[in-house]
């Protein structure tokens, strides 16, 4: 139908429409069974379902397994430094508001040697969608422990077992001035994994998006262990949340009631390991945005931009 002369139909056509199949580029080379490769799928499925123009959409990696990603997208793309996947893509942001910019890191990439970009990100808040793989392993260099590693994870740098508690993602996020949205997702619950992902980029602002990863390769047994053990997982339920479908809410059947508004219940949950919590821990919408205040903002004046400036602290005035 597209292409078709608008004066003949009832409904308006657009005149490019994207398929799923036109964000993809190569064949993904991950391990067979690995996390990732659902992940790809269903940025695509976004992509496709908000109709992204791949002209206008940049992914931004640092380093690892997950950093592969914008290889596989049909976008921009800027495969960049360890660590260093936040400064590239905030810069992209701030003097090329118009694109959609995604941020794909991994627990090494973001929770060790990119932490502190990781701080300033989140305090920033530019309008960024960020997804932190999270597979508890540093993968591409074959298998040293990563920030995330559980305690006693038996690795190459750590042959007798990792020694350390590990970081919470979640929790560190929660902390961090100026947090506007943090959610948690899995790899092996499409639908759940989807919606996470479409509501990070629905909000405005830095959606931070954690997402517990399958490694089949050098975290097996932990990986079996994550997805068999169905009673530690909570689905975070709120009408303001991540709407679960009907097979997601039967595949998990302890539900917690929560307000994403409540940055002190999230917190709480957050320091809960003993349980797993899937879904929107907090949105703020009105959380100071930085790239509204850059100098670069095309197609906003000097005026239009004090202007948004001065809202949001009139929303936080006392």
């Amino acid at each position: 139908m597209f292409g078709l002369n608008n004066d003949s139909c009832a409904i308006d056509i657009p005149d490019t429409y994207h398929t799923q199949g036109e964000y993809t580029k190569g064949i993904a080379r991950w391990c067979p069974g690995c996390g990732d490769h659902s992940v790809l799928h269903a940025v695509q499925r976004l992509c496709a379902e908000k109709q992204l123009a791949p002209e206008k959409t940049v992914f931004v990696s640092g380093i690892g397994c997950s950093s592969r990603f914008p290889h596989y997208m049909n976008t921009y793309g800027f495969h960049g430094l360890h660590g260093r996947a936040f400064p590239v893509a905030e810069g992209v942001k701030f003097r090329r508001p118009d694109l959609d910019v995604f941020v794909v890191t991994g627990d090494g990439d973001c929770c060790s040697i990119g932490a502190g970009h990781w701080l300033h990100a989140i305090r920033y808040n530019m309008n960024l969608t960020v997804l932190l793989f999270d597979n508890a392993i540093y993968g591409m260099t074959k298998k040293q422990t990563s920030p995330t590693s559980p305690m006693g994870t038996i690795s190459n740098t750590h042959p007798e077992g990792s020694v350390l508690p590990p970081v919470n993602p979640i929790q560190t996020t929660l902390g961090v001035s100026n947090v506007s949205f943090v959610a948690q997702t899995v790899d092996w619950v499409p639908s759940h994994l989807y919606a996470t992902i479409k509501a990070a980029y629905e909000h405005q602002g830095f959606s931070f998006v954690k997402i517990s990863m399958r490694c089949p390769k050098f975290m097996a047994e932990f990986s079996k262990k994550k997805v068999s053990e169905r009673d530690s997982v909570q689905l975070l339920m709120h009408e303001n949340g991540i709407q679960p479908d009907d097979a997601t809410e039967r595949m998990f059947t302890h539900h917690q009631p929560h307000d994403p508004t409540d940055i002190n219940a999230a917190r709480a949950l957050a320091e809960d390991v003993e349980k797993t919590y899937l879904g929107l821990f907090y949105q703020n919408k009105n959380a100071l945005r930085y790239d509204l205040y850059g100098a670069h903002n095309l197609g906003y004046s000097t005026e239009q931009k004090m202007a948004a400036i001065e809202k949001k602290l009139e929303a936080f005035a006392v």
